[in-house]
């Protein structure tokens, strides 16, 4: 009589519990505590009140003064380089934070580095007389930043567990909205002044980094687990054939903020030429109207992402609400079309709010999923970041002759919902995440 076969090996435990994997290469199981979500949140703040701050207010003004003649080209070259600079040095930052070792942790040394390179540099840019030297300091300002935005980008895979990601996206999302106000009301209100707004923001950035980068936990890399300097060249290239996921993440993101690009790029000069804002309150300027629908804007975000990112968390479940995101966020720019009156932008404001509150913490959960690598995660996060940066280098590109040559703002707006709609459907192709 015939023995009967062994039974096949055991493949062993899944890889988050594989016996010998470094710490700083396991998938995380312990929740992270509130503690650590008020620091990831406030080092967020820190970084996009040094973007927004100077985008929004400080960089037009002193380009205005600086180059009074050729101003609106002059800050169309100083934010467009300083964009491709974010762009590039984003997944590169993250690719070299991946692979550093030492006993202060991977992610901390590239924290602070950024945080107070990024810091000075803008302190540095508020005394600047010149236009070269605007270009270049506002250049390396975002291209220390961007080892701040890698760094913290990795941190919630590095430490926050998968059942958790939604509701720790949604408080970090918080900062991402918010910034645009706090940074206006710090440069307007607080101080005034073109260096001092700078100094403040500078100073700002790295005091809100500091709690987190020397509080927060960071496991070291050991040597022996970094991966080679070939490898790291070949990693800073992710096919979408061997990861399709990656890639059908990377492109639903890509498209939904070009859309929100597009739509917002001449946001000002629509209150201005086809809602007639002017004309309907008069004393007051676009801009007013365009702080109030920021405001709204803002507030139905924070209302949204955090809540959004919890039922995610609990139902287990991301594709579905990113695709209800971008029909939401689809709806006012169909409006904005049809209908370009001051009611409707202001409605408008409060829907896209809600829309992108539950795509900013649900979206940022998912892709955390989809990670092609451990050893990778700040540059893959890099690369997705492309496209998250690159449509603020190419809607200006895309916009401006759909309005001049192609139909004008109802045919702008109409895109930039389709782009959405699109998008939010694309989520779909997504397997790996329920």
């Amino acid at each position: 009589m015939r023995t009967p076969p062994a039974p096949p090996p055991s493949p062993g435990p899944p890889p988050r519990h594989r016996p010998g994997v470094p710490e700083a290469l396991a998938e995380p199981t312990r929740p992270v505590r509130r503690m650590w979500v008020a620091g990831i949140s406030l080092a967020n703040l820190g970084m996009w009140v040094a973007f927004f701050g100077p985008l929004q207010v400080l960089l037009p003004e002193q380009v205005g003064l600086l180059d009074p003649g050729s101003k609106e080209t002059t800050l169309a070259w100083v934010t467009g380089v300083g964009a491709a600079c974010a762009t590039l040095a984003t997944p590169l930052a993250g690719a070299l934070s991946d692979r550093t070792t030492g006993r202060f942790g991977r992610r901390r040394p590239w924290i602070l580095a950024g945080a107070v390179l990024g810091g000075l540099g803008l302190v540095v840019l508020g005394r600047q007389d010149g236009v070269l030297g605007v270009l270049l300091g506002w250049s390396f300002v975002q291209a220390a930043l961007s080892c701040l935005n890698a760094t913290l980008l990795a941190a919630v895979p590095d430490r926050v567990p998968v059942r958790q990601r939604g509701v720790v996206s949604g408080w970090i999302g918080i900062p991402q909205s918010a910034g645009v106000v706090v940074a206006v009301l710090l440069v307007t209100v607080v101080v005034t002044g073109t260096a001092p707004g700078y100094a403040l923001v500078g100073v700002l950035t790295i005091a809100c980094a500091l709690p987190f980068a020397l509080l927060a936990p960071d496991p070291p890399l050991p040597r022996e687990a970094r991966p080679s300097w070939s490898a790291f060249v070949r990693g800073m290239w992710v096919s979408p054939r061997r990861y399709p996921d990656f890639g059908w993440a990377w492109l639903t993101r890509f498209l939904m903020q070009t859309g929100n690009a597009m739509a917002t790029l001449y946001l000002l000069y629509f209150l201005t030429d086809e809602v007639g804002y002017e004309e309907l309150f008069p004393g007051s300027s676009a801009a007013d109207g365009l702080l109030v629908l920021i405001s709204v804007y803002t507030a139905a975000v924070v209302a949204t992402t955090v809540v959004a990112g919890l039922v995610s968390d609990r139902i287990g479940r991301r594709r579905g609400m990113v695709c209800l995101a971008g029909a939401v966020a689809a709806v006012p720019a169909f409006l904005l079309a049809a209908f370009p009156t001051w009611t409707v932008v202001l409605a408008c404001a409060a829907v896209l709010g809600v829309g992108f509150g539950v795509y900013l913490s649900v979206d940022n959960a998912l892709v955390t999923e989809v990670l092609p690598d451990a050893g990778g995660r700040a540059k893959d996060l890099g690369i997705v970041n492309i496209a998250s940066a690159g449509p603020q280098v190419i809607g200006p590109a895309l916009a401006g002759p759909i309005v001049v040559h192609l139909g004008g703002y109802p045919v702008l707006y109409a895109v930039c919902g389709l782009l959405s709609l699109l998008g939010g459907a694309l989520v779909w192709r997504i397997r790996g995440v329920a």
